[in-house]
């Protein structure tokens, strides 16, 4: 099918071309996720868009265990969850599509600048960190004599503004550590320090941050909270069934659960911003899917113990 090929066109393709498409996603559904994601208006043809979203499913199998068949709702439920006109065009400029990178210029040059010059403080530093991250995201550094570019790395679980900004963070704390390399830090220094270095295999740039952050946060909560967070959240025990084992009202445990998790998020934050991130690329940081996060929350939360709620 040509790129300029109406998605009009392709809802009435002929059944024997919709069947030859792959089994592992939905024909029909193929075509819906093609038309709403506005793929055409720039130039993407079905088959192209076939092959971006096999590649997304390869890695997921549609969020199932291996091995298991998703029927057609679940697959659609998989994909409505996603971001996915940000993913499939971010994929498109990954591998190479030149209108799908006139699209990304067009959406995201001015609002990527605009960003880097509030994340720097400085326009210089600004437009210097745009430009650096534009490049390597157009794929001019290379690994193996393959071009790179990080833009395959996003997963669609956040806009890909959000991405770009933690991007946009990460880069510049990168550039801060070694230019600082070997001056004496002070306080504010210290505190750009302790941003690790990314991993250039992590699909999230801040992931490794927020990673370290959430365990902070969580090993910071007392031995009530820890309760109250693996039996709601990991044992799956209802507000009601909670109240009974401690004998308290179940507005108590919904009480408790509410400040403990809304504490849980301000201080993640803090220990975000206290990493290296601005408040805002911090706020971004938060958008990244849980279950990117390796995190092994059973073991974070088994010293729990079931002791009275205080008012």
């Amino acid at each position: 099918m040509a790129p300029t090929e109406s998605v009009a066109a392709a809802s009435r393709a002929p059944r024997a071309g919709i069947e030859a498409l792959p089994a592992a996603i939905d024909p029909a559904l193929l075509v819906r996720l093609w038309r709403e994601c506005g793929a055409a208006d720039w130039g993407l043809a079905l088959d192209e868009c076939q092959g971006i979203l096999v590649e997304v499913v390869a890695a997921s199998n549609f969020g199932l265990a291996a091995g298991d068949n998703a029927a057609p709702r679940q697959q659609a439920a998989f994909f409505d969850a996603l971001c996915l006109p940000d993913l499939v065009l971010a994929r498109a400029c990954a591998g190479g599509h030149e209108r799908a990178w006139q699209r990304f210029v067009g959406l995201y040059r001015q609002p990527l600048l605009s960003a880097a010059i509030a994340i720097a403080g400085n326009e210089t530093l600004g437009r210097d960190l745009a430009d650096q991250l534009y490049a390597e995201l157009y794929g001019m550094t290379t690994r193996d004599g393959e071009r790179r570019c990080p833009l395959a790395s996003y997963r669609g679980r956040g806009s890909l503004m959000a991405w770009l900004r933690t991007t946009l963070a990460q880069r510049h704390v990168d550039h801060y550590r070694r230019t600082r390399r070997e001056e004496p830090l002070d306080k504010s220094d210290a505190d750009f320090e302790r941003a690790a270095d990314p991993d250039e295999e992590t699909p999230f740039p801040a992931l490794g941050l927020l990673e370290r952050a959430t365990e902070q946060a969580l090993r910071s909560c007392d031995a009530e909270e820890r309760f109250l967070l693996a039996t709601y959240f990991l044992d799956g025990r209802t507000l009601f069934e909670i109240a009974r084992m401690l004998a308290v009202h179940e507005a108590t445990v919904s009480r408790r659960l509410r400040r403990t998790t809304g504490g849980i998020r301000k201080q993640i934050l803090r220990n975000l911003v206290d990493a290296g991130l601005s408040r805002r690329a911090a706020e971004e940081a938060l958008s990244a899917d849980p279950r990117d996060l390796d995190l092994n929350l059973k073991k974070l939360l088994q010293n729990s113990q079931t002791e009275a709620f205080q008012e």
